[in-house]
């Protein structure tokens, strides 16, 4: 009971921090919307806020899943993972011969990597996907005997349960980590807190120094400064927050500039896939900005780098 009450108010006290930082960006972001009259300006201020109000709705149900436990937390990841893969599989075209493959990954596949994260299977949830999906995707197409583009339209499938599920499973999976005396649930925390930060601290730092493009054709709001600048403010986020962590400052720092380097490279990949595919955003799950995987397109390939550090260097 005493080890519930500690976690709860360890939790209380990081998501009250979170509140606390929302209310002052909520109040920095009505101000500057009432003073800013320029164009480009009131954009920039738009943008800011609906990445302030979607953080909102974020804590809010982050909070709920933390305080319920991992089974909540697993079926919000679920969630997520089913809308991303959605929204994937909708910008893509498919073919009716491939509906099996769709359907496997859907109904079997996704829910079969929560159930193993469930169990605490960890071998059978790192290699399900990308080793038995990625072999029997191929097969449940082929057997409808249609040959027109089959690696491209399987290539799509694969990638879209890669990214959607598989990715984005191994942040609820630093859940079944023994990491001695530190609850789980703090580094998913840190995991969420620093990627979600470093994205908003990027944007910025991005619109008030940005001059060198990083992939111009790409993402043109990526800049060189906004990447330094937002990732190294975000990294020092992740030094500050050790103690919730069985990480030193140091490490911590190490493990934020990580993840900082992996969500900005996954979002650049996804932003290359949306143009390639022709599309401005995911979906319009959030209000103003855009669908599941545009929220969590860092996330996708932050979670399974940090999983992976923090399972090789400091799971028990």
């Amino acid at each position: 009971m005493s080890a519930l009450i500690d976690r709860l108010g360890t939790m209380g006290l990081l998501i009250g921090g979170v509140v606390a930082l929302l209310l002052v960006a909520s109040t920095i972001g009505f101000v500057l919307s009432r003073r800013i009259t320029s164009e480009a300006g009131r954009s920039t201020v738009e943008n800011l806020n609906a990445r302030i109000k979607a953080w909102w709705g974020m804590v809010a149900v982050f909070a709920l899943a933390f305080v319920f436990g991992k089974a909540v937390t697993l079926l919000l990841f679920l969630a997520v993972s089913f809308y991303a893969l959605r929204e994937f599989l909708s910008l893509t075209p498919t073919h009716p011969s491939d509906h099996r493959a769709i359907a496997a990954s859907f109904y079997l596949f996704l829910p079969l990597q929560y159930w193993l994260i469930w169990i605490g299977w960890l071998n059978m949830l790192t290699i399900l996907i990308p080793v038995y999906a990625f072999l029997a995707l191929p097969v449940l197409s082929v057997t409808r005997g249609v040959t027109g583009d089959y690696l491209s339209r399987i290539a799509k499938i694969q990638w879209g349960l890669m990214l959607a599920v598989f990715c984005i499973s191994h942040a609820p999976a630093l859940l079944i980590l023994d990491l001695g005396g530190t609850p789980p649930i703090q580094l998913l925390f840190f995991l969420i807190t620093v990627v979600q930060l470093s994205d908003v601290l990027q944007y910025v730092a991005g619109k008030l120094f940005g001059r060198t493009k990083v992939a111009p054709h790409v993402s043109p709001s990526k800049t060189v400064e906004g990447l330094v600048g937002g990732g190294l403010a975000a990294t020092a986020v992740g030094a500050g927050l050790y103690w919730i962590t069985p990480f030193s400052p140091l490490q911590a720092a190490g493990m934020a500039a990580a993840i900082v380097v992996a969500g900005f490279l996954g979002g650049l990949v996804l932003s290359a896939v949306k143009r390639s595919l022709g599309a401005k955003d995911w979906g319009t799950m959030i209000e103003g900005h855009g669908g599941a995987l545009d929220r969590m397109d860092s996330v996708t390939f932050a979670a399974p780098v940090f999983f992976h550090l923090v399972n090789y260097f400091f799971a028990k």
